[in-house]
């Protein structure tokens, strides 16, 4: 389905991941981009090399080496990777067969927002 133009009001938009024709727009927009940069191992996008986070690297070590670097990934990753958010506090939380970050941002609007990002591990069946 297209995506509707003339509906956008906002600068700030993308088509939304997973709903073809839909659209994400301001603080939405912003926190999926944050997704994408999570998600996206480095190196996969041909054209930016260094886009994306290193992340997934740490999901099967113990908790204790696990978090901090993966918290030191994502904060890196969104520093780089999206200027319209400044983060505030990033936690990471090892809940079952997932790991859950859990972002904290400022957006040039002010207000703080979270954003939560999962990961599955890979010794989950």
């Amino acid at each position: 389905m297209p995506i509707d133009v003339t509906t956008i009001t906002s600068a700030d938009w993308s088509p939304q991941v997973g709903a073809p024709g839909e659209i994400v727009e301001q603080l939405a927009d912003i926190a999926q981009a944050m997704r994408i940069v999570l998600t996206t191992p480095k190196g996969s996008d041909p054209h930016r090399p260094d886009f994306g986070c290193e992340a997934w690297r740490y999901l099967d070590y113990p908790v204790s080496v696990s978090a901090p670097n993966i918290i030191r990934e994502a904060t890196d990753a969104v520093k780089k990777w999206e200027p319209r958010a400044t983060l505030k506090r990033v936690t990471c939380v090892v809940d079952g067969s997932t790991v859950a970050l859990t972002l904290k941002w400022v957006a040039t609007l002010g207000q703080v927002q979270t954003t939560e990002v999962r990961y599955a591990l890979s010794s989950a069946s």
